[in-house]
């Protein structure tokens, strides 16, 4: 029994690797993987953006909060994009995509940068800085979605 559970275990961690290839079962799995990796963006974005305009009061805490969240969730959509059959028509994303993938890529480096940025921003109390990181990683938001997202 001993030697059974002992083959068993040895053969059940030598397949790992197997499946830890890809985090998607399939094209279908990783375009849902990063819709909800942009909402998770888009929330943390959209509640910092409306401390900084004045929307609701400034609260240094959760700004914070944000940053570090949009640090960390940035990186995620990405790998979703190179799935084979991932291009195919899904909604928001355009073609010009994995047209350009090296372009593409390049701005979502850019946002993980910046995002980086806004997270040090907000480490100090210098909501002026604050803003202006913010500022960028929209701005950087903006021009992929001008080039790259369908209306």
């Amino acid at each position: 029994m001993k030697k059974l559970l002992i083959t068993s275990t040895v053969l059940a961690s030598l397949s790992l690797p197997l499946f830890a290839g890809s985090a998607f079962t399939d094209s279908e799995d990783a375009i849902e993987y990063r819709k909800a990796s942009f909402q998770l963006i888009r929330h943390n974005m959209m509640d910092l953006g409306d401390m900084i305009r004045g929307n609701v009061p400034y609260d240094a805490a959760r700004v914070q909060k944000r940053a570090n969240a949009l640090a960390a969730v940035t990186t995620l959509p990405w790998e979703a994009f190179t799935v084979p059959g991932a291009d195919k028509a899904s909604g928001d994303a355009k073609a010009d995509i994995w047209a350009n993938l090296q372009d593409f890529n390049s701005r979502a480096d850019k946002l993980q940068q910046d995002a980086l940025q806004l997270q040090i921003a907000a480490k100090g109390t210098d909501q002026a800085a604050v803003k202006a990181a913010f500022a960028a990683f929209a701005k950087n938001c903006k021009a992929c979605h001008d080039k790259y997202k369908a209306d």
